[in-house]
C-alpha cells in the first residue's frame, strides 16, 4: 500500500470514530492531515469529503427513524408544518434547518476558503485549535444546563440549529456539539437532542461531500484512495456509532476538545515562529 492510499485509509478510520463525537471531525482530521504535509487547502477539501462516508453510516443506523419521518411525508402540510406533532414536526424540523445549514454554510465556506487562503499551515492549525477550545466552551456551559421538558422542535428551533450546522463547516467548530447543545438549551432532553441532530447530519454530511468534490474535484490522493478512504469511514462509522453514542453520555468531552485545541494552538503557533 503506497504512502497517499495509508493516509486516506487512516483518515477515513478517524473520519468513522470522530463524527460521533463532539470534538470536531473535520477540525482534528484537518490537523492530522496539515501534520502530514497537506495543505490547508487540500487538508480542509479532503476533511469535508470524508463526510460523504459517514453520512451513508448515519443512514444505514437511522433507517428506522427515517423510515417513520419520511412515512409521515403524505400527510405533511405546509401549512401547518410546525403546528403538527410527533413525525410530521420533525420532517418539518428537518426540511427547513436543512435550508437554513445550505444558506449559512456555504456563505462560511466562502469565508473558509479565504482565509485558508490568506494564512500559513501553523497559523491555520493554531486557528483550528481555537474554534475546537471555543467549541469544548460551549459543551461545558451546555453540560451545566438544565434541560426542559419538551418533546417536538419548532420553527425557531430549526432556524438555529440548522444555522449552527452551517457554520460547522468551519474545521474546530463540532457539528454534533453545536447542534445538540443548541437543542438542549431550547429545552429538548438528551436523547432527543442527540436523535435529531444525527438525522440532521445525514443531508448536511451529504452535501459537504458534494460541496468538495464540486469545489476541488476527487482529493489530491486519487480516485483509488479516496474511494478506500469513503469506505473505511462508512464502514467503521457504522461499526462504531452505537458504542460511542454511549461514551459521550458518560466522559465529559468538553475538556477532551480544549485539550486538543491548545495543543493545536501550541503547534500551530510553534510553527508559525
Amino acid at each position: 500500500m503506497d504512502r497517499s492510499a495509508l493516509v486516506a485509509l487512516v483518515a477515513g478510520v478517524l473520519q468513522g470514530v470522530f463524527e460521533w463525537l463532539p470534538i470536531s471531525s473535520e477540525g482534528n482530521i484537518t490537523v492530522f492531515l496539515t501534520a502530514l504535509g497537506s495543505t490547508p487547502e487540500a487538508a480542509v477539501g479532503f476533511s469535508l469529503f470524508l463526510h460523504a462516508g459517514t453520512a451513508v453510516s448515519a443512514a444505514a443506523y437511522y433507517r428506522a427513524e427515517l423510515r417513520e419521518v419520511l412515512g409521515a411525508l403524505p400527510e405533511w402540510r405546509p401549512r401547518d408544518a410546525f403546528s403538527s406533532e410527533g413525525e410530521r414536526a420533525t420532517l418539518s424540523f428537518l426540511g427547513v434547518a436543512t435550508l437554513a445549514s445550505g444558506v449559512v454554510g456555504l456563505t462560511a465556506y466562502a469565508t473558509l476558503e479565504a482565509a485558508v487562503s490568506a494564512l500559513t499551515g501553523g497559523a491555520f492549525v493554531a486557528l483550528v485549535g481555537l474554534l475546537l477550545v471555543g467549541t469544548g466552551v460551549l459543551l461545558r456551559v451546555a453540560d451545566n444546563f438544565e434541560f426542559g421538558g419538551r418533546e417536538d422542535p419548532d420553527l425557531l428551533d430549526a432556524l438555529l440549529v440548522g444555522s449552527l450546522q452551517g457554520l460547522a463547516i468551519l474545521p474546530g467548530v463540532s457539528r454534533s456539539g453545536t447542534t445538540a447543545s443548541a437543542l438542549l438549551f431550547r429545552g429538548h432532553d438528551g436523547p432527543s437532542s442527540f436523535r435529531l441532530s444525527f438525522l440532521l447530519s445525514i443531508p448536511a454530511a451529504l452535501g459537504a461531500g458534494v460541496l468538495s468534490v464540486a469545489d476541488g474535484g476527487v482529493p489530491e490522493v486519487g480516485l483509488d484512495a479516496a474511494a478506500l478512504a469513503l469506505a473505511s469511514a462508512a464502514v467503521v462509522g457504522y461499526l462504531t456509532i452505537d458504542a460511542l453514542m454511549r461514551v459521550v453520555e458518560r466522559v465529559p468531552f468538553w475538556g477532551v476538545c480544549v485539550g486538543l485545541g491548545a495543543l493545536a494552538m501550541l503547534g500551530g503557533g510553534l510553527l508559525v515562529v
